[in-house]
């Protein structure tokens, strides 16, 4: 399977020496799940916004510290091309800012919310499993860093986990696509370099030091990073025995 990674944002740059890029955490992230899994990398940030869904067997959107609302000129072309993968059922896979305009592209609105930021490792509930999370547990935990939320659901989204702070934290849109506002693909020594570089100074130190803390535990990423790919799996699958329209 080839997956498009489409790249929507960057770490710092001292950061990404050290960790790498979005698409290299993820490539790391879901090769440990399927060896097999190829990627390609598209700089939708620098306009590098793919125009055909079928190049790929399937996308994954990454984060980023831009808000869907910047309305910056990749971000219409780039909802434009998630509506025309859903719309040819080509899975899309959306991590944070992926999440976000995965939503915001289907109908859904997208605000800085007023909880304030979330940061550090936080829990979910989920409330229903689809196929490819059919032997999920009743809760997870994993790294999260974001002020906005999804305020109104699209009509054909549905809730798969939530929290307090989050309460629509990971979305399936049957097998169309599959996102999650939080980010499987960072790991604690990466968050820590996160706080220390890009959020101290802009989120509060009560927060920040609250982040520290759940950094004590490890985050259930393989667990997110499996559902993933079978998610992956499942959608290419399903699409190949579709009827012809």
């Amino acid at each position: 399977m080839l997956i498009g990674i489409i790249e929507t944002g960057r770490p710092p740059d001292d950061l990404k020496q050290r960790h790498g890029s979005y698409p290299d955490m993820f490539k790391r992230l879901l090769a440990k799940e399927d060896a097999t899994l190829r990627f390609q990398s598209f700089a939708a940030l620098d306009g590098e916004v793919p125009s055909d869904p079928h190049t790929c067997d399937a996308w994954l959107i990454t984060g980023s510290r831009h808000g869907v609302y910047d309305n910056l000129p990749w971000m219409a072309p780039l909802a434009q091309f998630i509506r025309d993968a859903v719309g040819e059922s080509v899975p899309v896979v959306g991590i944070c800012f992926g999440h976000q305009i995965v939503a915001e592209a289907l109908g859904g609105k997208v605000v800085q919310s007023d909880r304030g930021w979330g940061v550090g490792i936080h829990d979910y509930d989920i409330g229903s499993r689809p196929v490819w999370m059919k032997d999920a547990p009743d809760s997870f935990a994993v790294n999260a860093v974001h002020q906005d939320q999804i305020s109104d659901l699209p009509h054909s989204a549905e809730v798969v986990a939530s929290s307090p702070f989050c309460p629509h934290a990971v979305l399936a849109y049957g097998d169309k696509a599959f996102t999650i506002q939080a980010h499987p693909e960072f790991d604690n020594a990466f968050k820590r370099d996160l706080i220390e570089s890009r959020l101290t100074g802009l989120v509060p130190e009560q927060q920040l030091s609250e982040a520290r803390s759940s950094l004590a535990r490890d985050p259930n990423s393989s667990l997110v990073a499996k559902w993933i790919v079978q998610y992956l799996q499942h959608a290419v699958s399903e699409a190949s025995v579709a009827p012809a329209p």
